[in-house]
């Protein structure tokens, strides 16, 4: 069974998640959402449509993983096809092409063969294909896998204003903080947990860590780490590579007390990093699995 009991809605303007490590059903899910895969059980609505119906099917833009464009064919050209395909004609279609690739950036570069583009702009060029039609879903995989850090964070800009449901899925997590209003995190089928990303993180997330190196770390560590544990505040210690790493309820009001205990262990601190909880480590928390795996 790829999907059980998956459960979620996405309402106007915002910006959904859908993250899970690779086997998860993301792609079933989404498939089913778009009407390629019948559900064995349940039902899909989309703008009060049932899933599978042509109005479903119409008012959802779908850019998928994979470069749905033809190269040889001009940015404008392509829109020009598919646009044609949604019913989109004269006037009306060929205001939609200008204001997509205006929207996604590539307005100057319209006429150029999208064979000829990098990759960052073909993903661009892709999400302007999903939006030409005014879709009232758009359902965007993993748009910025392979682009480079301009071209992604141009993604990012246009997707954040875009105004309508975004159905987002996506392989780093730092973009699912920024962008997504809420976050379904799916593992084996099922989807795990659900909310924004500061409550996921507030209920899952676990405490903040204290990553401490120094260069003396065989001679003194054992002493040192030996002395953080009896400190108030500090929860557990446990030795890493020319360090210590030290979990706390609230790393930075720890902290000033770690650095004396430091110094009078004759400890020389070469490094000091506070990790706050995240969203990684929520997903980590939950599906014992790294986003990537």
């Amino acid at each position: 069974m790829a999907v059980d009991d998956v459960s979620f809605t996405v309402d106007d303007e915002e910006c959904y998640g859908l993250l899970g490590p690779n086997g998860a059903g993301k792609t079933t899910t989404i498939a089913i959402v778009c009407g390629l895969l019948k559900a064995d059980a349940g039902e899909v609505n989309v703008d009060g449509e049932p899933g599978g119906s042509l109005r479903a099917k119409a008012a959802i833009g779908y850019v998928p993983q994979d470069l749905a464009l033809y190269p040889d064919l001009s940015a404008r050209e392509n829109l020009r096809f598919f646009g044609q395909l949604y019913g989109l004609v004269g006037k009306r279609l060929e205001r939609r092409i200008s204001e997509t690739l205006e929207l996604v950036g590539l307005a100057e570069r319209g006429k150029d063969h999208v064979g000829t583009y990098s990759g960052g702009m073909k993903r661009r060029a892709n999400i302007a294909a999903g939006l030409l039609h005014e879709p009232r879903l758009l359902i965007l995989d993993e748009p910025t896998v392979g682009v480079d850090p301009q071209s992604r964070n141009a993604i990012l800009e246009t997707v954040s204003g875009l105004g309508i449901a975004v159905l987002y899925t996506t392989h780093y997590m730092e973009e699912a903080e920024k962008l997504c209003h809420r976050v379904g995190i799916i593992d084996d089928g099922h989807l795990v947990a659900e909310g924004t990303p500061a409550d996921l993180i507030k209920d899952h997330g676990g405490q903040d860590r204290l990553r401490l190196t120094f260069g003396d770390a065989e001679t003194k560590a054992e002493g040192f780490a030996a002395t953080c544990i009896l400190m108030q505040g500090v929860d557990e210690v446990r030795r890493i590579d020319g360090g210590l790493e030290l979990t706390t309820d609230h790393g930075p009001a720890v902290l000033p007390s770690v650095v004396r205990q430091a110094g009078q262990c004759g400890v020389e601190l070469m490094g000091i990093e506070v990790l706050a909880p995240d969203l990684e480590g929520v997903f980590l928390a939950l599906t014992g699995k790294d986003l990537r795996d």
